[in-house]
């Protein structure tokens, strides 16, 4: 299978998933003109799963390091079954949860509030379940990256100052799903033997064969989580599994390539937790409310004709971002 044994290569691996994890959003925004949320969810579910599938076939089956793909799955412990299982169920109820507070509450409020939570507290989860990286540098590099994307909130709701009201039931909503996001990668890397993953301890999982399981994961807690959302949805009313099945194909497809982008990243970085280690892997993709607050500048114009004091908190809020990164790539290299 394919490893990598550079840092700097892991460190380039972890600003894909950051690019990935801050890019798939746009194909909601795209199938979102005619498609509602809960529908495109199914497509999004679908195309992690596949891309699981498809990624454990090729690089997690190439090469002579390792165990291959298939022969990974045969030996793994029901343990380590287990935490990477649980790993998908609690991001996929994070993930939907998530997105009900941003119906409720507003981008604004609901998306910084989320994910701050989900990266100050998963770090911490993540380095003391896998120490790697010097804790002063790495904690102060996401304290910098915190409060850029706080900074990105203000520049936001100063713009939405009229449109999105804040509401109180959709910000705890937020709170609890940041708490669920932060847990979700260290059970997935706790069925991994991160520190050799060309002899692998026998019994845990190579980071193919963990994501693999990881997807399933989503996709069968899907049946449960999404279709209550359906049923019971937070904003609109209910949707159907026949709606579902009369999308056209390019919807479907346009929210398929969504999950593929979303698992591209996520694999690449538990491929590179390996030698960055967990926290600084999650930390960096963590970094993905910059990279849409990118696409929003500078494709979906949402910024456009903003006064000078928003435009000064988006320049402020990417200094301190990219400082942020670069203290969490230094605190790895020590």
């Amino acid at each position: 299978m394919f490893i990598v044994n550079d840092y700097m290569l892991a460190v380039v691996l972890c600003f894909v998933t950051m690019l990935c994890w801050g890019s798939w959003a746009n194909t909601q925004k795209l199938a979102g003109k005619t498609w509602r949320y809960e529908l495109f969810y199914w497509d999004y579910v679908i195309g992690i799963l596949l891309f699981s599938i498809f990624l454990g076939f090729t690089l997690g089956s190439m090469g002579d390091a390792g165990r291959s793909f298939v022969a990974d799955l045969k030996q793994i412990t029901l343990d380590n079954y287990l935490s990477a299982f649980v790993g998908g169920v609690l991001f996929n109820l994070a993930n939907i949860l998530l997105s009900a507070a941003v119906s409720m509450a507003g981008l604004t409020v609901a998306f910084p509030l989320g994910v701050g939570i989900a990266l100050v507290l998963g770090v911490f989860v993540n380095y003391f379940g896998e120490p790697k990286g010097d804790p002063v540098i790495l904690f102060f590099g996401v304290a910098l990256v915190m409060v850029a994307i706080i900074l990105n909130a203000l520049a936001s709701g100063r713009m939405n100052s009229g449109g999105e009201g804040t509401n109180k039931k959709g910000a705890l909503i937020a709170i609890v799903a940041g708490v669920l996001m932060a847990f979700f990668y260290r059970f997935v890397a706790a069925a991994m033997d991160l520190n050799n993953f060309e002899n692998p301890t026998p019994g845990m999982a190579t980071p193919y064969s963990a994501f693999f399981i990881f997807s399933v994961g989503i996709f069968i807690s899907n049946f449960l989580f999404n279709t209550m959302v359906m049923r019971y949805p937070f904003v609109g009313s209910p949707v159907t599994y026949g709606e579902y099945f009369k999308g056209r194909m390019a919807t479907h497809l346009v929210g398929v390539f969504g999950g593929v982008v979303w698992g591209l990243g996520t694999a690449l970085s538990y491929i590179a937790a390996g030698k960055a280690g967990p926290a600084i892997s999650y930390a960096l993709g963590q970094g993905a409310p910059m990279v849409a607050a990118l696409w929003g500048i500078f494709v979906w114009k949402e910024f456009k004709g903003a006064p000078r004091s928003v435009e000064m908190l988006l320049t402020l809020m990417f200094i301190l971002f990219i400082s942020g990164l670069g203290a969490i790539i230094v605190s790895g290299a020590n």
